[in-house]
């Protein structure tokens, strides 16, 4: 009962937590870094970036987007790994449009962690794919 109860956790968390980083990615590039922890680290289609900062940065520099989310998965990262740090692995996927560019998929893993009661990313691997 006690795994069924982390992972039904994990998936309205993930489910909340991907609603809120599309739609910052999307509408509002600047307060990205507030869904990261001070040190995180980030890949973007292969660029990466280390800290809170320099990834808010990377955002703002990027055309504007519209990202369509078409799965979602979650997993709880068991104690034995991350101690009592309640942590969980999120992969999305959809389709994104990057300015004038035409519709591209996407792919996204993150690593999610609680910090008090927000949760802030640890690890973001962000990946466009041709259709």
């Amino acid at each position: 009962q006690e795994l069924r109860t982390k992972i039904e956790n994990c998936a309205r968390t993930a489910e909340d937590f991907t609603r809120l980083y599309y739609a910052s990615l999307d509408n509002r590039r600047h307060q990205m870094g507030r869904l990261y922890i001070d040190n995180a680290i980030f890949s973007w289609n292969g660029n990466g970036a280390t800290g809170r900062e320099m990834i808010e940065r990377y955002f703002v520099e990027l055309p504007s987007s519209t990202h369509q989310m078409t799965n979602l998965d979650a997993q709880p990262i068991i104690d034995e790994c991350v101690g009592t740090q309640l942590t969980y692995v999120i992969l999305a996927s959809g389709n994104v449009k990057y300015g004038d560019q035409p519709m591209r998929n996407y792919q996204q893993s993150f690593i999610v962690t609680a910090d008090a009661d927000k949760w802030k990313i640890v690890s973001d691997c962000y990946r466009l794919q041709d259709v």
